[in-house]
């Protein structure tokens, strides 16, 4: 049987999901939500609780409890890589058109805010090995946000490392200033006679970091997805390694794999 505070969560989840409760609308005050739902003070502070850990509403200091704004969702596809490979060989105005976030999002170029920082660091041990690399050597630290202009938080963290003398060759890719770079990283890396033949995208979820449920603008109680990504060359090279850290309430990850048909 579900507890006071579960009965009055569920009734409250279902005016908003259904629109009663309008997002940016404010919810009754506690002593009202507690007389009207014959419920006790700390059962309405219960059901506020689990409603917030789920992202649905958000207490502002001296106003309230509001409703919180539905996020664009995110339906990340692992068919993303194939997509970046075949575009390498475009034009540059074509690559510039769209990419993955637009495939993920259904957003166009215009209604995104896109950020990149650039920093030179150097190996630590976990990542020399990956890379096949000795500990301290020169890697390139990436770093990009990626939002709508209709919202202030990004659709992931993503952070990625190059090893700094397989891509010196052309100084463009050392200067974030030219991000966003049409074609993203596989064009990044065609440009210095890179090819990627393989992809391997690791899934683990976990509870965010404070810095991370912040930057993302989720609840205490939202799990997120961490993607570790690595892309390696035709020659058996790891060229990449990324991590993507995606918020749990609004994405959605989506695997296809074709198999190969049974001689007839």
């Amino acid at each position: 049987m579900a507890l006071k505070y579960e009965k009055l969560a569920d009734d409250l989840r279902k005016a908003i999901r259904s629109g009663q409760l309008s997002a940016g609308s404010q919810l009754p005050t506690t002593p009202t939500l507690s007389e009207q739902y014959g419920v006790s003070l700390p059962t309405v502070r219960q059901a506020l609780d689990v409603l917030r850990n789920e992202g649905l509403i958000d207490s502002q200091q001296g106003r309230g409890v509001f409703v919180r704004p539905p996020r664009r969702k995110v339906r990340r596809s692992n068919t993303n890589n194939h997509f970046d490979k075949t575009r390498v060989h475009q034009s540059n105005d074509e690559r510039a058109a769209t990419g993955a976030t637009e495939r993920d999002t259904g957003l166009d170029v215009d209604d995104l805010v896109f950020e990149a920082k650039y920093t030179v660091v150097k190996a630590t041990k976990e990542l020399a090995i990956e890379f096949g690399i000795h500990t301290g050597a020169k890697l390139l630290q990436r770093d990009f946000r990626t939002r709508s202009k209709d919202e202030h938080t990004p659709f992931n963290l993503a952070r990625s490392y190059l090893v700094y003398d397989m891509v010196s060759a052309n100084p463009a890719l050392l200067d974030d200033s030219n991000e966003p770079w049409p074609g993203g990283t596989m064009h990044q890396l065609s440009t210095v006679g890179i090819e990627i033949e393989r992809v391997i995208e690791e899934v683990t979820t976990r509870p965010p970091t404070p810095k991370e449920a912040e930057q993302l603008g989720i609840g205490p109680g939202v799990p997120v997805f961490v993607i570790h990504k690595t892309l390696i060359d035709t020659t058996g090279t790891v060229v990449d390694i990324a991590d993507v850290t995606l918020p749990g309430d609004r994405t959605e990850l989506e695997y296809e794999t074709r198999l190969e048909r049974w001689s007839q």
